[in-house]
């Protein structure tokens, strides 16, 4: 390996997200990366072909992979013997929503979720409950149902909870073990209209449940949670895959601290392997 690595950053600059734009995140964070790695940009769609000329594959902002997800496949399968960051055996939405029916059957504190009709006494008594594709991101395919309707659905790829009429939304940023910032959305109209939130022992206590339950020794990780009408936090999503990082909603020395714990963990990534 050259002194400076050479990085492939995977990310879709084009990806049109509600109420964020992706790129812009990207071309900020990239442009603090090549002060200590070689590094060039591709769309996902691309990685699979060039990913052999470079040290290592950092997956980002590259939107979900329901739209590509053969490609994603493929590259998945490409990419044994190579260095992808994050890498590849997370067990959060990289690995789908299973996650959310382990962590419910291991009594963690997340929604509760099923996946089965005999299941659906187990949650509780709720005016309308979500049903979501365990293979689903960015809300896609996310309906809302009564309890009655629930039976008569056909299960096999679908999840089910209670929706829960929450206070807001918390999400806890994450390199490697590390925890970093934390941003909230005090509006639960306005999901994507963040602001920095100052976590209690207690908040951070929780989050680290779920980056300590995942398997990335590296990585990026996102803990979405929500403030339940009782005051508990309750697990909404373990994002392990390609985290969006709102980090135009922190100040800029927190932006900065971010980016050097990045190239930290990069480094010590690429020397652990």
């Amino acid at each position: 390996m050259s002194a400076r690595p050479r990085l492939l950053y995977v990310t879709d600059l084009a990806y049109p997200a509600r109420g964020r734009r992706y790129c812009d995140e990207d071309i900020h964070l990239t442009a603090r990366l090549r002060a200590d790695f070689d590094l060039a940009l591709c769309h996902p769609l691309d990685a699979a072909a060039l990913m052999d000329a470079f040290d290592a594959v950092v997956v980002r902002n590259s939107g979900p992979v329901l739209g590509h997800q053969e490609a994603y496949d493929a590259f998945r399968e490409r990419a044994l013997g190579t260095l992808v960051y994050n890498p590849l055996h997370g067990r959060g939405d990289m690995a789908g929503k299973q996650y959310l029916l382990d962590l419910t059957a291991a009594g963690y504190p997340v929604i509760p979720t099923v996946d089965r009709a005999e299941d659906l006494h187990r949650l509780p008594e709720a005016a309308a409950y979500a049903v979501k594709p365990k293979a689903g991101a960015d809300s896609i395919g996310l309906r809302f149902l009564p309890y009655e309707e629930l039976a008569g659905l056909s299960y096999g790829e679908l999840l089910v909870q209670p929706r829960v009429d929450f206070r807001y939304e918390v999400s806890f940023y994450f390199v490697d073990d590390r925890f970093q910032y934390a941003l909230y959305a005090p509006d639960p109209e306005r999901r994507w209209v963040l602001e920095p939130y100052e976590p209690t022992a207690d908040d951070l206590d929780f989050a680290r449940r779920f980056i300590d339950w995942n398997t990335l020794d590296h990585g990026i990780q996102r803990v979405d949670a929500c403030r339940a009408p009782g005051g508990e936090l309750l697990l909404v999503e373990l994002e392990d895959l390609n985290p969006y990082l709102s980090l135009d909603r922190v100040p800029e020395p927190v932006r900065e601290r971010f980016a050097d714990a990045l190239v930290r963990s990069l480094r010590a990534f690429l020397k652990a392997s």
